[in-house]
C-alpha cells in the first residue's frame, strides 16, 4: 500500500503511541491491601477464662496436697501415708491415672459425719435412731443405790488393815509404741540414710520369704512406682504405713488383710542392681528410721 510521505510522519507517532500506552499497560501493579490496618480495626477475640482446677478452694489447707509434675497417685499416697484406692475415693476420681499438675486432692479421711447418711424408711421418711435412756419409762429406772453407811472409828490401840493399792492400768501404746518384726532374716546391708536411702536394705536369696511387719491391709501391691520394682505397701493404722520393695513374686493384693509375720512375697531384684528387699517405715507418709521400730537382733 501507498502511503504518502505527509502522513507518514503522522502515521509514525501514532504507532509510537500506542506502542507506549500497551507497554504502560502491562508495567501498571495491582493495588497492595494494607492487611494491618484493615485487621487493627477488628478488635481481636477474648481469650476464655482458665476454668479452676478441682480442689482449688482448699490449696494449702491441712490434709490436702497440691498435686506437682511427675506425681501419680500411688506416689502421693506413699508420700501422705494412704492408700491411692483412698484418695481416689476421697476426691471421686472416676480416672486415677487422670490427676493434673495443680490440682489439689484431699489426702485424709473426710468426716465420718458426711460419708453415713442417716437410713431412710419405706415412705421415704429419713429415719434417726433415738438414744436409749429417752425410751425406758421413768418408773422403770433403778433407784439410787443407799450412801454406805459410816465405819465406826476403831478403838484406841486397834490395829487397822490397809488394803494395798491397786496401780492404774498402763496407757495403750501410742504411735511412737508401735511395734514391728523384721520383715525377713538376711543381713543388713544399706542402713536409713534421711538423704541418700529411705530405709533398709536387706540383702538374701532369691525366693527368700518376706514377711509383713505387722498386721494391717494391703494399699498397693503392683510395679507402677518407679525405683521400688515389685512393691507391695501396708498400712497398719492412722498413722504408720510399711514398704517392701523389688519383689520376684508377690503374694498379696489390694485392699487384702495381712497378720504380722505373715509371708506376702519373695525376695528379688526388681529394679535393683542385686537381690535384696528394700524396706521402708513410714509415719504420716515422712520415712523414719526403722531402728527405732524395730527388736535388736
Amino acid at each position: 500500500m501507498f502511503v504518502s510521505r505527509a502522513l507518514a510522519p503522522g502515521l509514525a507517532a501514532a504507532v509510537a503511541g500506542l506502542v507506549l500506552c500497551g507497554c504502560g499497560t502491562r508495567l501498571t501493579q495491582a493495588p497492595v491491601e494494607d492487611r494491618g490496618t484493615a485487621s487493627s480495626s477488628t478488635p481481636a477475640p477474648q481469650l476464655a477464662a482458665a476454668k479452676p482446677l478441682p480442689g482449688a478452694e482448699n490449696a494449702g489447707k491441712p490434709g490436702y496436697y497440691t498435686v506437682k509434675p511427675g506425681d501419680t497417685l500411688i506416689r502421693i499416697g506413699l508420700e501422705s501415708g494412704q492408700g491411692w484406692k483412698d484418695i481416689a475415693r476421697w476426691n471421686d476420681l472416676e480416672n486415677a491415672d487422670r490427676i493434673e499438675v495443680d490440682q489439689v486432692l484431699r489426702v485424709v479421711p473426710p468426716p465420718a459425719a458426711a460419708s453415713t447418711p442417716a437410713p431412710a424408711s419405706a415412705s421415704g421418711v429419713v429415719t434417726r435412731p433415738v438414744a436409749a435412756a429417752s425410751v425406758v419409762p421413768a418408773a422403770a429406772a433403778s433407784p439410787p443405790a443407799p450412801k454406805p453407811a459410816a465405819s465406826p472409828a476403831p478403838a484406841p490401840g486397834t490395829v487397822v488393815a490397809v488394803a494395798p493399792t491397786v496401780p492404774a492400768p498402763a496407757a495403750s501404746a501410742g504411735e511412737n509404741g508401735m511395734a514391728f518384726a523384721w520383715p525377713a532374716s538376711g543381713t543388713l546391708i544399706a542402713g536409713f540414710d534421711e538423704a541418700r536411702n529411705k530405709g533398709y536394705d536387706i540383702g538374701g536369696k532369691a525366693g527368700d520369704p518376706v514377711l509383713a511387719a505387722a498386721d494391717g491391709r494391703v494399699v498397693y501391691a503392683g510395679a507402677g512406682l518407679r525405683g521400688y520394682g515389685n512393691l507391695i505397701v501396708i498400712q497398719h493404722n492412722d498413722a504408720f504405713l510399711t514398704a517392701y520393695a523389688h519383689n520376684q513374686a508377690m503374694l498379696v493384693k489390694d485392699e487384702q488383710s495381712v497378720r504380722k509375720g505373715q509371708k506376702i512375697a519373695e525376695m528379688g531384684r526388681t529394679d535393683a542392681d542385686r537381690v535384696k528387699l528394700h524396706f521402708e517405715i513410714r509415719r504420716h507418709g515422712k520415712p523414719v528410721d526403722p531402728s527405732r521400730y524395730l527388736p535388736a537382733r
